[in-house]
């Protein structure tokens, strides 16, 4: 491993190309070759959104994708779980109502400060013109727990907790009417999924509840659109399998009595041939197995990131 990586995704300037496609009658995915991705369902008399970029002027983009195929009014954003870089753009829509689950309104009361802190400082590139973001944190005007209904016109969009995975407050958005999905970061595809806030041993059950759904399509979190019954088995495939190959090799570090650094540094040689190509693999490795190392020891919730936490951990694992 080099000794020089420079922090989380710091060196990431790229702009990527932005695509809007159609994934099914009623939903569109806004996607950018590895960035945060944003579902878009345009029902009969309004639109919603689900995870809304890092910052109002990057809402705007989107916005102006949505006001190409229509002029309905954007009445609903969803927010599919709370990190800063998914939520922090919701001002920018001027939605009358911001929908949450009820977990997910509690990690911003316990976190919302320091997460937004904390992904600020990691990847600065996402949170363009920072400085459009409201003072203060996105806060939902409506939860729900287990599953909420929200009608657009005829159509129905349901809001599923199907288990705790990325986050404990994670929320899918699912047409069943015409079988699509938007995952948020339960599912990525060809993008490291990120695990610092994660339930390792319940994110396998949560994506064998999405399969149960048969999507046949689906916008991940990151990665672009499927929209196939086999691609969308490829995304939950993938992420699947990481996920439990990071909890096996951190696990088995952890019952042999092995420090974090150590543990780090054999998972991410185990992990490197398989995953490397995937997007932010080198950002997301040590704070997924920071969080692996954390839970197999037994400490059962995720710990709070903090800016400062984030960098002592990184000088710790790659400095």
């Amino acid at each position: 491993m080099s000794q020089a990586k420079k922090f989380a995704s710091q060196a990431d300037l790229e702009e990527k190309k932005i695509t809007f496609s159609q994934i099914s009658e009623h939903a569109w995915a806004y996607t950018a070759e590895g960035d945060p991705n944003t579902g878009i369902i345009i029902g009969d008399d309004c639109v919603l959104v689900a995870d809304t970029q890092a910052t109002p002027a990057m809402a705007a983009d989107v916005v102006r994708r949505i006001r190409e195929v229509t002029d309905k009014p954007i009445k609903y954003v969803v927010l599919t779980h709370y990190h800063a870089v998914r939520v922090l753009g919701a001002a920018g829509y001027g939605a009358e109502h911001i929908l949450a689950s009820q977990d997910t309104r509690d990690l911003i009361v316990e976190r919302g400060e320091e997460d937004k802190a904390s992904e600020i400082g990691r990847f600065p590139r996402l949170f363009q013109n920072v400085e459009t973001v409201p003072p203060g944190l996105t806060w939902p005007t409506m939860t729900f727990t287990g599953k909420m209904t929200v009608w657009l016109g005829k159509l129905e969009v349901q809001l599923l907790q199907l288990g705790r995975g990325h986050t404990k407050g994670d929320t899918v958005v699912w047409l069943p009417q015409e079988r699509a999905l938007l995952s948020g970061d339960l599912v990525e595809f060809g993008a490291t999924p990120y695990a610092g806030d994660a339930y390792f041993q319940d994110w396998p059950q949560t994506l064998d509840n999405i399969a149960a759904l048969k999507p046949l399509a689906l916008v991940p979190g990151r990665g672009a659109a499927l929209t196939t019954p086999e691609a969308v088995a490829e995304g939950l495939n993938g992420t699947r399998a990481f996920i439990s190959d990071v909890y096996a090799s951190v696990q088995e570090g952890v019952k042999a009595g092995r420090d974090l650094n150590a543990v780090y540094k054999e998972t991410y040689a185990k992990l490197q041939p398989k995953y490397q190509q995937w997007v932010i693999f080198d950002h997301c490795m040590p704070f997924d197995v920071s969080r692996a190392y954390d839970e197999a020891s037994g400490h059962a919730d995720p710990r709070v990131w903090t800016a400062q936490r984030d960098i002592d951990m990184w000088k710790a694992l790659e400095g």
